[in-house]
């Protein structure tokens, strides 16, 4: 309270979701819940979709009419979930799904962990307490569930978009790439030898899974877990010295080459830049701006429902 008055939130919202269903409704309802006395204001919701360009210029322009403190959500979806663009590019799930599950346990073990050790981040990072599930040390707050949430959000948003670069690009036009705008050739080849190995360790699991099986190891569903982790370590390990004899492989043959004896070098792969490299570029360039612009506006990487 200021004066005897309310104090004000403002909080403005722009979807691609459109005005046939629940979901914006569901959005105001959240908000209040939250904050009682928010103000909620539709910048639009009728974004066309995947349109994320259209998007940053919708909420630039609006953006200077709002008082400071004003919040901006802004929901759009780069491409039905960027789970699409591996399917349009033609990868199937057998090519990924060793890695996909590897992330998914590794993110799951990330949260549960982040949890356990720092249970009260969700309030310090948001500067509130309310408390879902009182126990103790290990108290729940919605503070603290928001937090978990958004590091989900992240595992779901970035792994696709991670394997899409993994599995579509050429390794040695995108070292000599990097060459080109300034990278060390010795950096940019070791990214290049990187992104040619991370594919093949997939293969390399399903060889050794193989061997193991008809070794008599069941690795299947059948099996107990306590069998099934110990059989999967049965696989990491030569998984691991396989990759150190690669390593040591690689490395000898670049030494007998004279690796690195010389300032610069050639690629075979080399090409100018096109007018699609500049788009794209340029694209990226804006992109980060509107990431800082965004920092500005919601005074930090993080939305803040809770205030």
């Amino acid at each position: 309270m200021k004066g005897g008055r309310e104090t004000n939130y403002f909080l403005v919202l722009q979807t691609d979701f459109g005005l046939k269903d629940e979901a914006v409704s569901a959005m105001h309802g959240v908000a209040h819940m939250v904050v009682p006395h928010i103000v909620v204001s539709d910048l639009t919701h009728e974004i066309p979709p995947y349109d994320i360009w259209y998007t940053s210029y919708r909420l630039y322009q609006t953006i200077k009419y709002w008082p400071k403190g004003t919040s901006f959500v802004s929901v759009v979806d780069p491409g039905v979930g960027s789970e699409i663009l591996l399917k349009i590019a033609g990868i199937k799930w057998k090519q990924v799904s060793f890695i996909v599950k590897f992330i998914i346990v590794f993110a799951i073990i990330n949260i549960i962990a982040v949890f356990i050790f720092q249970p009260t981040y969700g309030e310090t990072l948001y500067h509130s307490r309310t408390v879902l599930i009182n126990a103790g040390y290990f108290t729940l707050t919605a503070q603290e569930l928001f937090y978990l949430f958004n590091v989900s959000l992240k595992y779901i948003c970035s792994i696709p978009l991670v394997l899409l670069f993994l599995l579509t690009t050429n390794p040695s036009q995108f070292a000599a790439s990097l060459n080109k705008i300034g990278v060390s050739y010795k950096v940019s080849y070791a990214v290049s030898l990187a992104l040619r190995y991370i594919p093949n360790i997939q293969e390399i699991y399903w060889s050794i899974s193989a061997a193991q099986q008809a070794r008599g190891n069941e690795l299947s569903k059948k099996a107990s877990l306590g069998k099934r982790i110990h059989g999967t370590l049965n696989i990491v390990t030569p998984l691991i010295f396989s990759s150190l004899d690669r390593i040591d492989t690689i490395s000898t043959a670049m030494q007998l080459r004279r690796f690195g004896s010389k300032k610069k070098r050639t690629w075979y792969v080399a090409e100018s830049f096109s007018l699609a490299d500049y788009l794209v570029t340029s694209s990226a360039f804006i992109l980060v701006l509107v990431v800082i612009l965004l920092f500005k506006v919601n005074s930090g990487r993080f939305y803040n429902p809770f205030v």
